[in-house]
Order: C-alpha cells, then structure tokens, then sequence
C-alpha cells in the first residue's frame, strides 16, 4: 500500500523549485496545507502559479538568510521539507561565498527556526556530492570521502549541523542525499543547468550536446517520482532508528553520459526524427566533478520502506515527453 502524508501543515522551502513545485503539487493533492518560502533567486513564479488558486496553498516570499522570515513561514508548522539551497558544482566553484551563506548560513536559520517553533520533523535535501573522493561503490551512507568543491562542502555541514541540533534540541532531521534528480519542471536554461534538461534542450534545437570528458563519467539518475516518494517516506518514518538519520535516494543503477546522450536522442527521435541524427560534441572534464556515483539504497529501503517505482528508462520516457510537450 502506497503510504502518504495527508492532512498536514508543510512548509516548502525552495517550493519554486524544480524539486520543491512537485512536492508542493503532491502535497496540496493529499489535502495538505502548504506554505512555500522562496526568493526566487533560483525558482521560477510559473512553478507556482497553478497553486494560487488553491486555498490551502500559501507563499512567503523571503530568503533564507533573514531569520525573520524563517520564523514566519515555520508559524504553526507541523513539519519541514528544506530544500531551499544554491545548487550546482559549477556554481559554487566560481561563487564560494554566496553558496555558503545560502546554503550554510541559511540551513542553521531554517533548522533553529524549526526547533523554537517545535516542528515535528525537519527533512532536508542533502546531496551525493557529499561522498567527494570516495572510490568506493556503490555509495554507503557512513562511509564518505573528502569534498571535491564548495557546494559538495556546503552539503555536508549541513548534515553535521542537522546531527548536532538533534542531540542539543532534540529536533528530529532526516537528510536525503539525492543523486542527480531529473524529471518534469528541471530548468533547462542557463549556465548551471543540469545535464539532463541541457541536453535535450540542444537535441531539441537539432544541437549538439556538450559532453564533459570523453562521456565515461556515470551518474545514478534518480527520477523526480522516486524523490517525491522518500520524503514523503522520511514524514511518515515511525521507527526510531528511522529518525535523525541520512539516506541515499537513488535508483541504484549507473549510467554514463555516453549512454545518457544516446536514451534522450533516441526518446527524442521518437517525437522529431530529425533528432537522430545529431552527433554529441566532447569537451573538458569539470572542476569539482567526481568521476562515478552509484548508490546503496540498502539503508532507505530497510528503514524507509523506499521502493523506487522509477527506472532511468521509464524516468527518460516520461521526462523527455514532458520536455517536448512544454518546451519545444
């Protein structure tokens, strides 16, 4: 039986986010009240807007960084999902300080905030990128290596702060480590974008795609339904071993980006034929990027009960659809 939260007072952090919108759009569908905090210096308003009409849906607009609005949007709160932060590798390479601020900074804020107002449980976007320099696969959650940039940093102090909170106030946390999440609504613009919507983006305008490195690099792409499922999962954790605790959110499977370029084209094709015969383009690994990510998703499905129900398959299909039919 499919487990969902219902008929709670949920506060998105980052809800004009790519993965903050759906966990807003399945919340209000499970006859939950949501309030979204957002300074839309990632976010987009179009996420939002077909929300507005629902009674049961708020925004706050207002960044992280200014505790005065953390303490309004967790007012009467039952529980946190904090997925406000400044993502991307790239980002936090040439930008050290505004990703700290945010994403440090602006974490603690929203974690006290949550404590003085009693939450319930505060569940937070962690991030694979913690695992740094570990050679070891597929990823354990207790065994990590050093980071290999700033974000990957920022990440990590995050879960050290949500442990500490725990045991010093008694907070309940639970960090998902997400592992390159893809699927409906993940911007496809801009310098940072993630691979995934860059990539059809160019295939889409009979482009070629930038592949970083000579396309051996592999990542556990992790479809956005199975991302909805652990947080809902991680509210609704009973066991006490469950609880202040960090999980992988994978699908537990590797993929390159050879093989990545050629599922999008080939998904594509079936839309524009003309699609199938662009070639991709190669050029210089990334700073900051760890060569292969594979997850154990042992730790979420013993504790969890998380089942992911999406293939990197059936992830592509449904994902570059979506693309197409809203983005062309």
């Amino acid at each position: 039986m499919k487990r969902e939260i219902r008929n709670s007072r949920i506060l998105v952090t980052g809800g004009a986010g790519f993965i903050g919108s759906n966990l807003v759009e399945t919340l209000l569908a499970q006859d939950n009240e949501v309030v979204v905090l957002d300074n839309f210096m990632t976010g987009k308003m179009e996420n939002l807007l077909p929300f507005f009409e629902n009674r049961h849906f708020k925004l706050i607009v207002g960044d992280i960084r200014d505790m005065r609005k953390c303490r309004e949007a967790v007012a009467g709160i039952d529980y946190v999902l904090h997925e406000a932060a400044l993502g991307s590798v790239p980002r936090s390479v040439k930008d050290p300080m505004t990703s700290t601020e945010v994403n440090i900074s602006g974490f603690v804020n929203m974690l006290f905030a949550a404590q003085e107002a009693k939450v319930k449980r505060f569940v937070y976007a962690a991030s694979s990128s913690t695992y740094g320099d570990s050679k070891t696969l597929p990823k354990v959650e207790e065994q990590i290596g050093k980071p290999l940039s700033p974000y990957a940093i920022t990440k990590y102090v995050n879960e050290l702060y949500a442990e500490n909170f725990s045991r010093l106030y008694g907070i309940e946390t639970i960090g998902l480590r997400y592992f390159n999440v893809f699927g409906r609504r993940q911007d496809p613009c801009g310098a940072y974008a993630a691979v995934i919507p860059k990539f059809v983006m160019s295939l889409m305008k009979h482009e070629s795609p930038v592949i970083n490195g000579d396309g051996s690099y592999s990542r556990d792409f992790t479809y956005i339904d199975n991302v909805l499922q652990a947080n809902q999962l991680a509210l609704l954790a009973e066991k006490p071993e469950a609880v202040n605790q960090v999980y992988n959110v994978a699908f537990g499977e590797r993929t390159t980006l050879n093989e990545l370029f050629f599922s999008l084209r080939d998904n594509l094709a079936g839309f524009d034929p003309a699609i199938a015969a662009v070639e991709p383009t190669y050029g210089p690994n990334r700073a900051g990027d760890i060569p292969h990510s594979l997850a154990c998703i042992d730790k979420a499905r013993r504790l969890l009960g998380y089942a992911p129900e999406f293939s990197v398959k059936t992830g592509l299909a449904a994902a570059t659809k979506w693309y197409f039919e809203n983005l062309k």
